[in-house]
């Protein structure tokens, strides 16, 4: 693509809480009375949460702007039944996940038993527009080292069924469990990556392409790349950095589409998504240049290096600066949570009632 800026689309799950911040299961009786100003409301696996989706935007400030209006209308159309929304990763509080009653996901219970059943996560999946197959395909191939560092900026989900997981994204490591989940190897065409999702599909343990899990992909109903691997990030702002970043990696690797792709082992990979989901934004990262451990400031910093060029172009380069500048001084939002709960005490309720004040700031 060439000549304008690539449109971002972002899709936020969001977890339905009640005023005592414990899940509650009102996804169905949200969305049967949702109205047109709610805007797109959609559900997830369990009836514990909703979906936003913003539409295809281009600009920074749209996307911003989108991204808020997604969660006010969210709010307004939980306003109906008692519920809150809250932009967390992973419940704080113990929770019995209500499967959402439609076939499909009643499949996935039986099929995949506990993994499908504590499913109670939530995430943030941008939508970066791409020419064709052939054009995603070369973004994939070259924007796995990177996703890491995506996902420390997002991580927002400490606790599990009560207690710090030691984890500032337990989510990642929930998700982990389902086995089309995670980094993928180089493709280098769009055949070879078609074929790849069609073997999966042949072994008969998915139930259709919706279950590839990979934390990038090619959309299956976009013309699209969809990076998934970020947490729902509990601030808006937290969000539209994520947004900016995303296009700033699709954008840089298309430009380098005719150099080689980096052959980085999976397993590398993996074990670089491991160490951001375990220590966020406050601790050692794996250094995409390296791969070796650096303060996570210095990994932050290559991407927006490795992405600059992409930002000034389009206009994002002050926006994400400043973001990040917000990033750092308020915290990530699993250092958010940690701090929230010294000083409640350890009251995982109020962390949660915070959480959904947090999510409409």
């Amino acid at each position: 693509m060439t000549g304008t800026a690539r449109s971002v689309g972002v899709e936020e799950e969001l977890m339905l809480v009640g005023h005592d911040g414990n899940p509650v299961p009102r996804a169905r009786d949200v969305l049967d009375s949702a109205e047109p100003a709610d805007g797109p409301l959609e559900h997830e696996l369990m009836e514990e949460q909703l979906e936003t989706a913003t539409p295809p935007l281009t600009t920074l400030e749209e996307i911003a702007t989108a991204i808020r209006e997604g969660r006010a209308g969210a709010q307004a159309a939980a306003d109906r039944h008692g519920a809150r929304i809250a932009a967390l990763g992973t419940s704080p509080l113990v929770f019995d996940g209500t499967t959402v009653d439609k076939l499909r996901y009643l499949s996935a219970r039986a099929e995949f038993g506990l993994t499908a059943r504590e499913q109670l996560t939530s995430g943030c999946h941008v939508h970066v527009a791409v020419a064709d197959d052939t054009e995603g395909v070369a973004v994939l191939d070259r924007i796995g080292p990177w996703l890491a560092p995506l996902l420390a900026l997002s991580v927002n989900s400490p606790y599990w069924t009560g207690v710090d997981s030691g984890y500032a994204s337990f989510r990642s490591q929930v998700w982990s469990r389902w086995h089309t989940a995670g980094p993928t190897r180089r493709f280098g065409t769009p055949e070879a990556y078609h074929a790849a999702v069609e073997s999966l599909l042949a072994t008969g343990t998915i139930l259709d392409e919706g279950m590839i899990y990979f934390d990038a992909r090619l959309s299956a109903r976009y013309p699209t790349v969809e990076i998934r691997v970020a947490d729902v990030c509990l601030s808006a702002d937290t969000a539209t950095l994520l947004a900016a970043l995303a296009r700033g990696l699709v954008e840089t690797a298309a430009r380098a589409a005719d150099s080689p792709a980096p052959d980085v082992p999976v397993e590398i990979l993996r074990t670089a998504l491991w160490r951001a989901g375990r220590s966020g934004l406050s601790g050692d990262l794996v250094d995409p240049r390296t791969w070796r451990p650096a303060p996570a400031h210095d990994v932050v910093g290559a991407l927006v290096d490795h992405v600059r060029d992409a930002l000034v172009d389009l206009g994002d380069l002050d926006a994400v600066t400043e973001l990040l500048g917000g990033l750092w001084s308020g915290g990530d939002g699993a250092s958010r949570q940690r701090s929230w709960a010294a000083e409640a005490d350890g009251d995982l309720a109020v962390v949660a009632r915070r959480a959904a004040d947090a999510t409409l700031e």
